[in-house]
């Protein structure tokens, strides 16, 4: 038995979300897949977060627990081999028999790109809104969301029971880039339609429909006009798994044609 660390990217465009679905294509299913094949049995494929269908990932992690052992570079050019062209395995380790890729996490980071004009290469990657946005007004609202915070009024009303809407913000950035805005947030975990949630309602602060204050009141009292103001899946990456000791890796715009 071996059992490996993937880090992994991908375009979701193509895919239902991340876990194993019935009769749809999704990473997990298509990962599962090229594994048997790789180590010739039956494998485990588990993911630090499971993306919702058209959710990208540029550092989504996973475990991979296999039969046998191979050398790592050999998993990463086998699986490679037979991955689809949207799904590319970046790296793999060896790692304890014990490591579970989301319960061992201390942290996720979400990047989300908004694009100020049509785009022939980016309408499936990034959320194009058409009106003119105030870039500042949006900066000063994102700060608002930094630190421990109760998120219940940007979470989705299907949340198992039991799960907690206070979630702890380690760092808000909100920056431009030619013609791309680039929002990113880190902390301690997100709930499901969080993140767009944030985005959709600092769109609305960046259109001049919302003020600060009205923003504030979002995070202290409990309310479902967020949902409203949900911004589409297609501009949301997973941008990185944080486990112990590891740094927070910085705001970067993805490598392909966006804002040329």
């Amino acid at each position: 038995m071996a059992r490996y660390k993937l880090r992994l990217e991908y375009n979701g465009a193509g895919f239902r979300g991340w876990q194993v679905q019935k009769d749809a294509r999704t990473v997990q299913g298509e990962l599962l897949n090229a594994a048997r094949q790789v180590f010739g049995g039956e494998v485990d494929v588990q993911g630090a977060g499971r993306t919702d269908a058209g959710v990208h990932a540029l550092g989504q992690v996973a475990h991979l627990a296999a039969p046998s052992a191979l050398e790592p570079f050999r998993v990463v050019f086998g699986l490679n081999d037979l991955l689809p062209p949207d799904l590319n395995v970046l790296e793999a380790e060896r790692t304890h028999m014990r490591f579970h890729a989301r319960h061992h996490a201390t942290g996720r980071s979400y990047m989300y790109l908004i694009s100020t004009r049509r785009s022939a290469f980016g309408h499936d990657r990034s959320w194009w809104v058409r009106d003119r946005l105030d870039v500042r007004r949006m900066q000063a609202a994102a700060a608002l969301f930094q630190g421990f915070h109760d998120f219940a009024s940007f979470a989705d009303r299907d949340l198992e029971a039991g799960t907690s809407t206070q979630v702890d913000i380690d760092e808000v950035q909100l920056e431009t880039e030619q013609d791309l805005i680039l929002f990113r947030i880190a902390g301690s975990h997100f709930l499901w339609k969080m993140v767009r949630r944030i985005v959709g309602v600092l769109v609305e602060v960046g259109r001049g429909q919302l003020e600060a204050a009205e923003v504030t009141r979002l995070l202290t009292t409990h309310t479902n006009r967020p949902a409203k103001w949900t911004a589409p899946p297609c501009g949301l990456y997973l941008q990185q798994v944080r486990y112990k000791d590891e740094p927070w890796q910085p705001l970067f715009v993805p490598a392909f044609p966006l804002a040329q």
